[in-house]
């Protein structure tokens, strides 16, 4: 239970702490003459920050009835550290990233940790510019994802991943992502069946910044429509402040490397913080 405790203290420390880092799409187009110029803007805004969405929520399965065995607390920490600016070849720029997502039977007695997810990784990004204008980034990632257990409970993968993002306008991106597998976990070999081959998505936000709203989803392995499904809306709390009101849908398979052979539909609330702009995914 004191280990539960530290690590709970710990990350919302971690959360409310961690400083947000500025989007990539440059609101002062007028004033910007140049790609080089707008590299150059990127490049001067903080080399630590936000990566993925940062949350902590509560909830329960949507069928079959709730109970103690199919409620938890889900939460996650992301963050990256800028390496170095766009000064790698063909205007790249590298980065390392982490996210921990944790899955908390808090309603089962002594509330266990049920599941602890590690990605951390290394990538390279290229802002795509059109007209004086940040209008998408591609990236090339290798990442990892395990864990953390040992024996039958053992479960880790590894890929080599390309993603895009355009910026269609300060409202609304889409995005996508593909990888290559490379799995060395002995227990879940069949991973790709349920953990899928790639992703798109969306995100939104309102003219007045208070909503935001982004959807995933990942295509399961085979040629039918499977796939995994993540809704998010978000109620901005306060009007200078990146924390938000959050509603969370989750359908399909690995939501958890632990489980991620088996099917949740779950709806879980709870505090959202995130970047001012659009999150990475």
């Amino acid at each position: 239970m004191h280990r539960v405790t530290k690590i709970f203290i710990a990350t919302l420390l971690l959360l409310v702490a961690m400083p947000v880092q500025s989007q990539i799409v440059v609101r002062d187009i007028d004033e910007m003459l140049t790609a080089d110029s707008l590299r150059r803007v990127y490049d001067s805004r903080p080399h630590f920050g936000l990566y993925k969405d940062n949350y902590f929520t509560v909830g329960t399965s949507m069928k079959p009835a709730p109970d103690k065995y199919n409620s938890d607390v889900k939460f996650q920490v992301s963050f990256a550290q800028r390496l170095t600016n766009s000064v790698l070849p063909f205007h790249t720029y590298a980065f390392l990233f982490y996210t921990q997502k944790t899955m908390w039977n808090v309603f089962e007695n002594s509330m266990p940790m049920h599941d602890l997810n590690f990605n951390p990784g290394i990538g390279l990004t290229k802002l795509l510019i059109s007209k004086n204008r940040v209008v998408g980034k591609a990236t090339l990632l290798l990442e990892h994802e395990s864990n953390g257990r040992d024996s039958i409970q053992s479960r880790s993968w590894n890929k080599v991943s390309l993603s895009a993002a355009m910026f269609i306008d300060e409202n609304f991106m889409v995005h996508g992502k593909v990888w290559i597998p490379i799995i060395d976990g002995e227990n879940n070999r069949d991973i790709l069946r349920y953990s899928g081959i790639f992703q798109t998505g969306i995100q939104c936000i309102s003219n007045n910044q208070r909503w935001v709203f982004d959807a995933t989803y990942v295509k399961r392995q085979g040629w039918n429509l499977n796939g995994n499904l993540t809704l998010n809306l978000g109620f901005r709390l306060f009007k200078r402040s990146n924390q938000f009101l959050m509603l969370h849908y989750y359908s399909g398979y690995g939501e958890c490397m632990l489980d991620y052979n088996k099917y949740h539909n779950r709806l879980r609330i709870g505090l959202l913080i995130r970047p001012d702009f659009f999150s990475d995914f």
